[in-house]
């Protein structure tokens, strides 16, 4: 958060990470074109693009269109997946089980679109404590029952975040059960006392989260994709300079993971 996309991928590059996801902020700050020539400048890969979705929305129509637009950004910087994300309800609603219905049929009609673009949906579920916000899908058991209702593995996948989903107890059979379909896995950790539920996440090692199992249950199910470190930490880690979050996050990939 305290870099521009340009800065933060040079920021990268001068310690030796070569893999990113992009997060769509920063593009369309800049545009996918630009962004998409910083990377190869720098030789950063865009892993994943971040967040897609938001499909719970009162005008499903533009949420549409707005994901379409979103999946041809991700294509242009050259992303395997785009991260994708239900939404929550919209003010005074009060109907999860519509939410969740429109995220299903909304995702269901980008499945052409993506499969177009040569692109996957990682579908993400999110704390519960966010479920009226960010996501009206909050175990990986309702995102592996989406995923086996819509049948289009080719395109689909789960975003896995051990940071949404550490608690939960079904969480390693479920994890067993996504085999192939686990596209992304990003790490965090859950501090003892945390300050704010989405904006005081821990670097791996500073929390109660074994990120390390988590990883090897991942493998162990068929995973072999890239790990994905995401700290979103308003009062602390956005804080200090970007080349000691980067240089901490290679620290502790090598030591917690």
């Amino acid at each position: 958060m305290q870099c521009d996309f340009r800065s933060s991928i040079e920021c990268f590059a001068r310690h030796g990470v070569r893999k990113t996801a992009v997060w769509r902020d920063k593009l369309e700050a800049i545009g996918a074109d630009e962004a998409a020539r910083i990377l190869n400048d720098n030789g950063v890969e865009a892993v994943s693009f971040c967040p897609g979705g938001l499909l719970t929305a009162a005008d499903p129509a533009k949420a549409l269109d707005d994901n379409r637009r979103w999946i041809e950004m991700a294509a242009t910087v050259g992303a395997k997946s785009m991260v994708t994300i239900t939404g929550g309800l919209e003010t005074g609603d009060r109907d999860l089980a519509g939410a969740r219905l429109r995220a299903l049929e909304g995702i269901g009609k980008l499945v052409p679109d993506a499969r177009a673009a040569g692109l996957r949906l990682a579908l993400e579920p999110l704390h519960p404590m966010i479920c009226g916000l960010r996501s009206v899908i909050s175990t990986l058991a309702d995102a592996n029952a989406i995923l086996d209702r819509l049948q289009a593995d080719d395109v689909m996948g789960l975003a896995l975040d051990t940071y949404a989903l550490w608690w939960d107890s079904e969480l390693e059979r479920q994890m067993e059960r996504c085999g192939a379909r686990i596209l992304n896995f990003h790490v965090s950790d859950w501090l003892e006392e945390t300050r704010d539920v989405r904006l005081d996440r821990g670097m791996p090692g500073d929390g109660q989260i074994d990120n390390r199992r988590l990883r090897g249950v991942a493998e162990a199910a068929g995973f072999t994709g890239d790990i994905e470190v995401e700290i979103f930490s308003e009062a602390d880690w956005w804080q200090r300079d970007a080349d000691e979050v980067v240089k901490t996050i290679v620290e502790r990939v090598a030591v917690a993971l």
